[in-house]
């Protein structure tokens, strides 16, 4: 890869792929607990989630849960390809073997 995943290299998706591929593996995120983690206002990560879902790199599920809203995003497949290749990138930038 001669340059970064260009739906991954932004501060905030980078940030998002991260937090959805932490160990433990999750299955899916809650958008709160997300928006925590990233430290981005709702329309910022509703931004950057749409734009990382349009790259098949994450789905999301919405439904309601007592009458509220509930958004939950986790990785696909290609996702977890495509942050791993990144990580590649990554180390490769700086020199280290994986």
């Amino acid at each position: 890869m001669d340059q970064p995943d260009p739906a991954i290299h932004q501060p905030i998706r980078l940030k998002i792929m991260a937090a959805l591929r932490a160990p433990p593996p999750r299955e899916y995120l809650e958008f709160t607990r997300l928006r925590a983690i990233v430290g981005a206002t709702d329309g910022n990560l509703g931004a950057h989630i749409a734009t990382l879902e349009q790259a098949a790199y994450i789905e999301v599920e919405k439904e309601f849960v007592r009458k509220k809203p509930r958004t939950r995003v986790r990785l696909t497949k290609a996702g977890r390809r495509a942050f791993e290749s990144y990580l590649a990138f990554l180390r490769e930038i700086v020199g280290e073997d994986q």
